[in-house]
């Protein structure tokens, strides 16, 4: 067992990264149903929260069924995190997460994500600030450094479960990778086997198969391992590498019947949650994933996206049903 504070996780649970855009509450409901252990919102504005702008608030939007949950935070003041940290409490999720990894630029721009990489104490300071200011369990979500020549992150864990946060997820790239390269696990095993380090260490980057997930376990020995890009459109890889690790053998992968199933519900919840018109648009950018590798996709993925109603949507994955038998399974 894993434990977070008071959260008891299954041993070498597997979570739902953060995704800006993506990581919503229905797409963390299907993810949910096929075995994410925890799952966190899309990260939130500090200011935003402040200010109490609907776009940020609407992010606080959490249901029980996916519990545990947490609910992450980004933001460059100490005051500003603090005052967050409050208003996240009152939304009541199991855990508060602070973003320390995002690399984008107009988050770095304002000194907060992965630009507080740069300034380790200032680092410190914040989560220092969070840690004070809320009741909940505090984790962390950070990269290896900033760059190659300040790959930091052994004395950042350090100093930050040193403050109270209770476990740190950390992404095995730096900042100015980006997305590029191949994720560098090294680092975040030296983390896992400090001996002073005694909070949960979770791992990210390039988990996409039962295969690498029971590899970097095995190489690493960490508690548990965060997947991100992965799941868009293929939630089913949290019961594949579940199924894998305990068995060593390879569930069959979803057909294409299962795929329109789990699009169409991932559809009437993003309908349910934020109305027809903006559940619709928003569902466009899920389409191509769940897909992907089908022939003969391209018309229904064009059609797919300049639906505009919900009824249009469920027709097209009508005729994309039909246009396959039901025993019909992806690569």
């Amino acid at each position: 067992m894993v434990c977070i504070g008071s959260i008891k996780l299954p041993d070498f649970p597997l979570l739902l990264a953060p995704m800006e855009d993506v990581s919503d509450p229905p797409f963390r409901a299907v993810c949910k149903e096929q075995g994410a252990d925890l799952m966190y919102t899309e990260f939130i504005s500090s200011e935003g929260l402040i200010r109490d702008a609907m776009k940020s608030r609407k992010k606080l939007d959490i249901f029980d069924a996916e519990r545990p949950i947490g609910i992450q935070i980004f933001g460059g003041d100490e005051e500003a995190m603090a005052q967050a940290a409050q208003i996240v409490e009152v939304a009541q999720p199991d855990l508060l997460d602070i973003n320390f990894g995002c690399p984008v630029k107009k988050v770095v721009c304002k000194g907060a994500g992965a630009a507080i990489l740069k300034d380790v104490p200032r680092m410190v300071k914040l989560t220092a600030a969070v840690v004070k200011a809320t009741h909940l369990p505090v984790t962390v979500k950070t990269r290896l450094g900033w760059d190659e020549q300040s790959k930091n992150i052994v004395e950042v864990a350090e100093r930050l479960q040193d403050v109270g946060i209770q476990a740190i997820t950390i992404h095995g790239r730096t900042r100015t990778q980006m997305y590029k390269g191949e994720a560098d696990w090294t680092l975040i095993g030296e983390v896992k086997n400090n001996p002073r380090m005694h909070i949960p260490v979770f791992g990210n980057g390039d988990v996409d198969s039962p295969e690498k997930a029971l590899d970097l376990k095995r190489r690493y020995g960490v508690d548990g391992i965060m997947i991100g890009r992965a799941a868009i459109g293929y939630p089913w890889i949290f019961r594949e590498i579940k199924h894998f690790l305990h068995t060593g053998q390879h569930l069959p992968p979803p057909t294409v019947q299962e795929r329109i199933a789990v699009c169409l519900k991932h559809l009437h919840a993003a309908v349910a949650w934020k109305g027809e018109r903006v559940g619709v648009v928003e569902m466009r950018c899920h389409y191509g994933h769940y897909f992907r590798n089908l022939p003969a996709i391209k018309e229904y993925k064009t059609r797919l996206m300049q639906a505009s109603s919900c009824i249009e949507v469920e027709d097209i994955l009508q005729e994309i049903a039909d246009q396959y038998a039901s025993s019909y399974i992806l690569s």
